[in-house]
């Protein structure tokens, strides 16, 4: 499974591949390198994204049946998994944010507070949900897709839960679009350049 087919116009197949591959294993390791963070959850169809997960610690858990991945029946399966594990709170992170850090998951994690709570990281352009925590786990419903942001932020408030935005550069970028490779670079350069 290649992926990022939106980038195909300025990457191979390959060049796409190798991009998936460092931004998991970036995620992964940011993941493993935040203290507040108490383990990883990965739900995939590809057995070798589930094998890289493992070498970092997380638990996997195989989609099953399905010709294309549906990112809300997968994390509607990885709910059912925190719950049975008792696990009080769930951060919904992809791995396609190429600059997170720990500082930036333990941001998200200082906002959390008293439950009921859902903390959300919108994409740059105030579309997407680039990262969620919720306490309880399971408190709403996940609507990825289009305009999840207001969505999700939507949902929160009918749940009767605390909502808290943050907004973070690292946070903010996705790797979508080829303006969001550019805008990467950008970012890059201009913090080489300040070093």
């Amino acid at each position: 499974l290649v992926g990022k087919s939106r980038l195909g116009s300025v990457l191979s197949g390959e060049e796409r591949a190798r991009l998936n591959r460092r931004l998991r294993e970036r995620t992964l390791g940011v993941l493993k390198d935040t203290p507040s963070i108490d383990g990883s959850l990965v739900v995939s169809r590809d057995p070798e994204v589930l094998a890289i997960a493992r070498e970092f610690g997380a638990r996997t858990v195989l989609e099953h049946g399905q010709t294309q991945s549906d990112l809300n029946l997968a994390l509607m399966r990885a709910t059912a998994v925190a719950k049975a594990f008792e696990i009080n709170g769930m951060l919904v992170l992809p791995a396609d944010l190429p600059l997170i850090s720990p500082e930036d998951i333990q941001a998200l994690v200082d906002e959390t507070g008293k439950a009921p709570v859902v903390i959300i990281a919108p994409d740059r352009h105030n579309d997407g949900t680039n990262a969620m925590l919720m306490s309880p786990t399971g408190l709403i419903k996940f609507d990825y897709g289009p305009n999840s942001f207001n969505r999700h932020c939507m949902h929160a408030l009918e749940a009767g839960a605390k909502l808290e935005i943050v907004r973070r550069v690292n946070l903010g970028l996705d790797l979508d679009f080829p303006d969001d490779l550019d805008y990467y670079e950008q970012i890059q350069s201009m913090r080489q350049e300040s070093k």
